[in-house]
């Protein structure tokens, strides 16, 4: 799969980073908590920005958020996540589709009972495929993107995620046969999962 080199790139750079704080101190084994990560999927509905409807696909996240940072760092964490959108194209577009490999900084604000709002900056490597009237066409980009959603804690540590993207995929249409002139997709959908964190230090 496409996607697989990407996704192993993320992660393994989202490791090395979660990996130093950890590494920086000494922490006597008594004192340990559970890890500050959350895993987890969803189903996403998103809009490519082909005007050819919508894509279905799936969403895997996974979330490192440190429990032991100064008070104005509190809520500030990283996301890798990967998407495949592959289903729920439009006749016209039969070889349409999209994924993603992604990583960036999230930020949770204090949760108001069993609501937690976020939002996110995240930068990735997508790859697209698509019809064009020279046939099959491909394209892979250095994506960005915004977005942000809410959790709403459903057990201890199972949250339900509704997550908002807003995605950045520049030069496009550039093509040695004179396609129209390089624009900017601006794919962008909703996701609905469920994750499972860790621990719950920073949830108060």
């Amino acid at each position: 799969m496409r996607l697989k080199p990407c996704l192993e790139l993320s992660l393994a750079l989202f490791f090395l980073c979660a990996a130093h704080p950890a590494l920086a101190q000494a922490v006597p084994s008594a004192t340990k908590t559970e890890p500050p990560f959350a895993i987890g999927a969803g189903f996403s509905g998103y809009n490519p920005d082909w005007k050819h409807g919508h894509l279905l696909g799936g969403t895997l996240w996974i979330d490192y958020i440190p429990s032991r940072v100064p008070s104005f760092l509190q809520g500030i964490g990283m996301e890798v996540a990967a998407r495949d959108l592959n289903y729920g194209r439009s006749a016209s577009q039969p070889n349409l589709r999209e994924d993603l490999a992604e990583a960036g900084v999230i930020y949770s604000w204090r949760r108001y009972r069993n609501l937690r709002p976020y939002g996110k900056f995240m930068m990735g490597f997508g790859n697209t495929d698509y019809r064009t009237i020279w046939g099959r066409g491909h394209d892979s980009r250095t994506t960005t993107a915004m977005g942000g959603g809410v959790e709403f804690r459903a057990a201890r540590c199972v949250w339900v995620r509704a997550d908002y993207e807003y995605q950045s995929w520049p030069d496009f249409f550039k093509h040695p046969k004179n396609t129209p002139p390089a624009g900017e997709l601006n794919p962008q959908g909703v996701t609905v999962g469920v994750l499972y964190h860790f621990n719950r230090p920073h949830f108060r």
